[in-house]
């Protein structure tokens, strides 16, 4: 590759500089040859398409247009693709893969956002804020303080469902706190947990055991309403569900009866179907609370995404390895 191969950005044209703000588009241009002000929205614009006939490099995002074998065949010189977000599965198509041409995402950065809100949540259901703060409304007057029994986080179970970049993340931020973690993933054994330093349970026994379960598996024909009636039955009373994964994983029919009878809480970042129709009860229920799928990037936080494709176009002109290259293997276990 040349030293500053051609590269060309593939994304919603208003999500480049939100991405690479001045700092971190100057630093992506000292590895590559690349111009802000031409993005590709759509392939098949003519000025794209010339443009398509050199790069040797797409730097996709949030709204890039499907990489199919039409695209790759008007770009005979294309190596890799950076992607500044987190899933690529909606426009890496197999052609990608059957060329060889190089794939990494910027899941890691995105899920450090979304780890941090894990934690924020955890330490917030561990002292049953939810409940509390309900309490406050209705009685307009303060408890006082003392001693609520089955509120603290001290030795406090928690279950994380995925060891997903994020999960990983979870556990790692976890281990300050006095807190018992457990994990549950088909595709880790029991020397993979033991190196993540938590103990690995079954599903089914990780739901019985633990007061809050974090989901952090992908989205899968496998994990499609993992979380479904039987399984929500078998968590604890007053336990609490938080989701930040994506809302399929959820049989939502199931969660609103348990939480309608005031058995569990739920804290959701996603939803199915998303967003929320305006008249859902999860939108009302004292112990539901929901946020508008923003535990990922948002506002300074997305500059992150952009510096990791920086430091991935850096290792890609300097002849070293990928650090977030993909594989299709790997792909098929991500959400």
């Amino acid at each position: 590759m040349p030293e500053r191969p051609l590269a060309l950005f593939a994304m919603t044209a208003e999500n480049v500089p939100r991405v690479f703000p001045p700092e971190v588009l100057s630093r992506l241009r000292e590895s590559v040859e690349i111009d802000p002000a031409l993005v590709a929205e759509d392939f098949a614009d003519p000025r794209v398409h010339k443009a398509l006939a050199e790069a040797e490099v797409l730097v996709t995002g949030w709204g890039c247009p499907r990489i199919d074998r039409a695209v790759l065949d008007a770009a005979p010189r294309l190596r890799a693709v950076l992607h500044s977000a987190g899933s690529v599965k909606g426009f890496v198509t197999p052609a990608v893969w059957e060329r060889g041409i190089a794939v990494s995402t910027a899941a890691a950065a995105n899920a450090v956002p979304v780890a941090e809100y894990t934690l924020a949540m955890i330490l917030l259901a561990g002292k049953d804020i939810l409940g509390r703060r309900e309490r406050l409304r209705t009685e307009r007057a303060s408890p006082g303080w003392g001693f609520v029994p089955g509120i603290g986080n001290h030795g406090r179970r928690v279950g994380v469902i995925g060891a997903s970049r994020i999960g990983r993340r979870v556990i790692e931020l976890l281990r300050p706190f006095d807190l018992r973690v457990s994990l549950t993933d088909p595709y880790v054994d029991e020397a993979g947990a033991a190196a993540l330093g938590v103990p690995l349970l079954p599903l089914d026994d990780l739901l019985r055991t633990c007061d809050i379960v974090t989901v952090h598996a992908p989205d899968t024909p496998e994990t499609h309403r993992l979380l479904d009636r039987r399984a929500l039955a078998l968590m604890p009373d007053g336990a609490v569900l938080i989701n930040t994964a994506r809302g399929a994983l959820v049989d939502h029919d199931a969660l609103l009866d348990e939480l309608r009878a005031g058995r569990l809480s739920a804290i959701l970042d996603v939803t199915d179907p998303e967003p929320l129709p305006a008249d859902s009860p999860l939108l009302d229920l004292p112990n539901a609370f929901v946020t508008p799928h923003l535990a990922g990037s948002q506002g300074n936080e997305v500059a992150r995404l952009g510096l990791a494709v920086t430091e991935e176009a850096e290792r890609l002109t300097t002849g070293r390895e990928l650090a977030h290259a993909l594989d299709r293997t790997t792909l098929e276990r991500m959400a």
